[in-house]
């Protein structure tokens, strides 16, 4: 099943704002977040580190949790396990996010339902660094 058609994909790498909530981004260069990031930042989009450790990453201060951020967040893209996923979409939501992105493999039908239902944008189980390069 596809969760976000071509047209909400181009719409929100295009359209939906430029400063995105990367949760699960730390400073572990190993990790697929850090690479997608950097993809991000170099298509103009400000990436927010969103992790339990709240480091600097790439330049841009972290923040613990999504509601510790101080200022408006449009995109919300998903590092974590599916199985706590969906707390972040609700958060997402709960913080006024425009979207919500969850990376490849990262499936939660009943959060895409909740967000989608709230008038957020939603992709699931797809790479804004994959999508990119497809506009």
């Amino acid at each position: 099943m596809s969760y976000g058609n071509d047209a909400t994909v181009r719409r929100i790498l295009k359209e939906t704002g430029d400063t995105w909530a990367v949760v699960g981004l730390s400073n572990n260069t190993r990790r697929a977040a850090h690479g997608v990031a950097r993809v991000l930042q170099r298509a103009g989009k400000r990436v927010v580190p969103v992790h339990p450790k709240a480091e600097t990453v790439l330049g841009e201060p972290g923040y613990a949790t999504l509601a510790d951020i101080p200022f408006p967040v449009d995109v919300v893209d998903v590092f974590v396990n599916s199985d706590l996923a969906g707390d972040i979409a609700d958060q997402a939501v709960a913080v006024g996010a425009k979207a919500v992105w969850f990376q490849l493999d990262v499936i939660d039908e009943a959060a895409y339902q909740r967000t989608t239902d709230a008038g957020l944008d939603m992709v699931m189980d797809k790479c804004p660094a994959i999508e990119l390069p497809l506009l």
